[in-house]
């Protein structure tokens, strides 16, 4: 028998189970440990004893129980104010008002149960009916107007889980089963692809699953900062092996730092071999626990079906083993998983509700935009008044569709909510891309304490390159910062590879490879450092330059545009005008400038003055006329060309981004 069927036996909760075990001498055990028949012996005698103590328990609890009516008769304190009317004291010391009232007249004092009483008088009235009072003064107004907050109430959650591998290996097989199995939990119902997650209840629990593409929409949600995914199942195929892609999926949950189960999956194939599976993926640090290691390995077939009850029950094991927690007692929060424009309902917002409980009604705010909850739906189609944290549900009632990863608030009000998103688009003209990681200011985020670690996705032309520039790395000294290789692979640059490094602010090396137009865009945005090499020792040269504050970047020129001098203006002594047209481009104000006569540069300077007719300007494009002036220079002729451009810096060895 395993542990985690043992705890259920005795019905502990697993992570307890493990902690008695210890207690009790049986140490080194995991959830899927098998225990001999001395262990079972050992168990079986612990809670016999426990048994036979019970009965001493509950007789020691009958005594506290009768101290407890010896000493009743002692008078209770009560907070009061002083200023109880005969209803309010009667409800706070419990005792009916007739009873107070008739206690009065006994004292000669005669009142109504709306009557506010002297304080004295109250403290007869609590002495008669064996209480003492304790007079606290009410708290002002302007107290009790200000709002505390409660303290926090978590319940437990239950885990949400991506499934990740290569493409080919039954993922969508395996899921496929678990939906089926899912559907045949009602009569009536189907199953909506459009909210991108689902729910599976089970005897033991409930799990959401993820209906995401894999690897990438898990990266791209991690790089906005959506943490959503609780565990992470890897499927490998038991008749193929580990591919590049199974890999990249690993290293994507790792640098995230998700706890993953393997799934070795086609093990009805015949020439199936989850051992070999299992050493594969322990050179990556996945080793099973029958090897004295920490990960999960299950044995599928999506296709029979065989093992995914044991899968949904490992999974569910592992979320008690983390403990998901969720707070209850505060406004709904979640993330967004997909969103999506309908003609009839309008933006359509799918979320995960994290904490709280969202109500239909609730103002809320959502990225850039804003709304009031006029209808939840579940996961089956169906719609609901309200739904508690870890609900895959779609909300109705935004102003405008939402990107993947945004988080979802409810607000105090609709007012709140359009001011709040109001502000944040005037913020957004204002908004400086999100400062990433780059070799050149590697330097100074050391000695400013912030950076440890020097996170690195690596992409080589070949294989034997990868282990050839990780030993170079690994030669580097690495007092102040470590540089890590979260991942590395054969091939061009790709957009997960820049994803990976933006969720994990890195940086991207290349080897003899090209990047992916896709991937340039997404580096472009995200504000990614991507370096390409032709020679090796290149990558650890430089890095060993960062590290030491040496890494100058290379200074590049971007030429803005051209303009050919028809006419000379002498203005003053020390003030001449260049008449010209732009015949490339366009000029542009306080921009370098160099001037060609005859195919040589003369002069270069600084674009002072522009101007179009007789007002400045900024700048003036193509075929149109214009007037220049540049600082320190007069000598202008006609048919010299004025070349306007800009310096940028480019980080040495940077290429195609």
């Amino acid at each position: 028998m395993r542990i985690y069927e043992l705890s259920k036996k005795y019905k502990i909760p697993t992570k307890e189970f493990l902690e008695l075990l210890k207690k009790i001498g049986i140490k080194d055990k995991k959830i899927l440990s098998s225990l001999s028949d001395t262990e079972l012996s050992k168990i079986e005698d612990y809670f016999q004893k426990q048994k036979i103590k019970k009965p001493k328990e509950t007789e020691t609890a009958e005594k506290e129980e009768a101290k407890k009516e010896e000493i009743e008769g002692i008078p209770k304190e009560i907070i009061l104010t002083g200023n109880e009317n005969v209803k309010e004291l009667s409800k706070k010391i419990k005792i009916p008002s007739s009873e107070i009232l008739k206690y009065l007249l006994s004292i000669k004092i005669v009142a109504n149960i709306n009557q506010t009483i002297d304080k004295n008088i109250i403290q007869k009235i609590c002495e008669n009916f064996n209480f003492i009072p304790i007079f606290k003064e009410e708290k002002k107004v302007e107290e009790l107007k200000e709002k505390k907050e409660p303290e926090p109430i978590f319940i437990p959650k239950c885990p949400v889980v991506t499934i990740m591998g290569h493409v080919d290996h039954g993922k969508t097989t395996i899921l496929d089963k678990i939906r089926n199995s899912r559907i045949a939990e009602k009569e009536v119902g189907q199953i909506t692809q459009k909210i991108g997650a689902y729910k599976v209840n089970l005897p033991e629990g409930s799990i959401v699953f993820l209906d995401t593409p894999g690897h990438e929409a898990f990266t791209a949600m991690r790089a906005m900062g959506a943490k959503v995914t609780d565990i992470v199942v890897l499927v490998v195929a038991a008749d193929e092996g580990i591919k590049p892609q199974t890999i990249e999926a690993l290293n994507h949950a790792k640098s995230a730092k998700v706890p993953i189960i393997v799934a070795i999956n086609k093990i009805d194939k015949p020439n199936a071999n989850p051992e070999k599976i299992k050493k594969q993926l322990s050179e990556y640090g996945l080793i099973p626990e029958e090897w004295g290691g920490d990960t999960i390995y299950v044995n599928v077939s999506g296709l029979t079906g065989e093992g995914i009850n044991e899968l949904l029950e490992m999974i569910l094991l592992l979320g008690e083993m983390l403990e998901l927690k969720a707070r209850i007692n505060c406004r709904a929060e979640g993330t967004v998983i997909e969103s999506y424009l309908d003609r009839f309902k309008g933006p359509v917002i799918s979320i995960i509700v994290e904490n709280g409980q969202l109500k239909v009604g609730d103002p809320f705010i959502v990225g850039h935009t804003y709304g009031k909850v006029r209808a939840i739906i579940d996961d089956w189609g169906q719609r609901l008044e309200k739904v508690g944290p870890s609900s895959p549900v779609e909300i109705l009632g935004a102003h405008e569709v939402a990107i993947p990863g945004e988080k979802f608030k409810v607000v105090e009000s609709e007012k709140e909510a359009k001011e709040i998103i109001e502000e944040k688009k005037k913020e957004k003209s204002k908004v400086i891309p999100v400062r990433k990681l780059t070799l050149k200011d590697l330097y100074e985020e050391i000695k400013k304490g912030d950076i440890k670690e020097l996170n690195v996705v690596l992409k080589t032309d070949f294989y034997n390159s990868i282990d050839a520039i990780k030993n170079i790395i690994e030669k580097i000294p690495q007092n102040e910062v470590k540089v890590n290789i979260i991942h590395s692979g054969t091939g061009p640059i790709s957009e997960s590879d820049v994803l990976l490094a933006s969720a994990s602010n890195g940086i991207v090396l290349g080897f003899k490879v090209q990047i992916d137009p896709k991937a340039k865009e997404i580096a472009k945005k995200e504000n990614v450092e991507i370096r390409t090499y032709d020679i090796i020792y290149d990558i650890g040269d430089d890095i060993i330059r960062a590290l030491e504050g040496m890494l100058e970047p290379d200074i590049k020129e971007e030429l803005i545009g051209q303009a050919l001098v028809k006419k000379v203006f002498k203005l003053s002594k020390d003030m001449v005008i260049a008449g010209c047209v732009v015949v490339d481009g366009k000029v542009v104000r306080n921009t370098k400038v160099k001037i060609i006569r005859n195919g040589k540069i003369i002069f270069e300077g600084v674009l002072s003055s522009l101007k179009r007719f007789k007002d400045p300007v900024n700048e003036v494009g193509y075929n149109n006329e214009c007037g220049i002036g540049i600082n320190n220079f007069n000598d202008f002729q006609e048919g010299d060309i004025i070349q306007s451009y800009n310096l940028i810096e480019i980080p040495k060895k940077l290429k195609g981004v």
